[in-house]
């Protein structure tokens, strides 16, 4: 018998709506800038292709900015939802590879980078992206009645999982698989040396953490 706490909440009309036209509004500016670059659009040109108003595009979003990397779960959103979820037993550290190998594996991540590496407002965008992943990670890793010692243990724990992330989507690495990735086969071999790269970046990271702890 299904329990009726575990039916799901139909979607309301103006729920519905809101998740269309959020999805208008990224849609279009994802196309007009693969199109004609970031800074060719402008904000109204994004607004009338959704079929919405300046205004209300704002009601989304904060800048035009936020619209480079799209509506859909980003790879930093996969680290921390690897971190919040992560299986019993396994480091945050792990659990944050774990994340980035898998979205190496789907091509999100060699999708993100060069995201990343498309404009000067992209890699602005990202550092702030960078930030608040950061801050969401200290969340998730926090507990009710951590005190400032163990506030401080968490934040150290988000900033050594952000060191791999930045560092997986820096252009440094992403040229590295671009290189691996000459073969007739690139996409393997790009995703492989990406997984690669990410297994020994989080060896390392994690016995410079433990050397730390000595």
């Amino acid at each position: 018998m299904t329990s009726v706490a575990n039916v799901p909440v139909p979607e309301g009309l103006r729920e519905r709506k809101k998740r269309l036209t959020r999805m208008a509004i990224f849609g279009a500016a994802r196309r007009l800038f693969d199109e004609r670059g970031f800074d060719d659009v402008t904000v109204a040109e994004i607004a009338d292709a959704a079929n919405i108003s300046v205004k209300t595009l704002f009601t989304y979003v904060r800048s035009k900015e936020e619209l480079i990397f799209g509506a859909d779960p980003t790879v930093l959103d996969a680290v921390h939802t690897a971190v919040r979820n992560r299986r019993l037993g396994e480091t945050p550290l792990v659990a944050a590879a774990r994340g980035l190998m898998a979205a190496a594996d789907d091509g999100r991540l060699e999708e993100f980078g060069l995201m990343a590496a498309s404009s000067q407002e992209a890699a602005s965008r990202l550092r702030a992206l960078w930030e608040d992943t950061e801050d969401a990670l200290a969340l998730a890793l926090g507990r009710p009645k951590d005190g400032p010692a163990e506030r401080a243990a968490r934040r150290l724990e988000a900033a050594q999982i952000m060191v791999l992330v930045r560092a997986v989507t820096s252009e440094e690495v992403r040229q590295l698989a671009m290189d691996v990735g000459q073969e007739p086969d690139g996409h393997a071999a790009r995703r492989a040396a990406l997984r690669e790269w990410i297994r020994e970046a989080a060896g390392s990271l994690a016995r410079g953490l433990q050397a730390a702890r000595r």
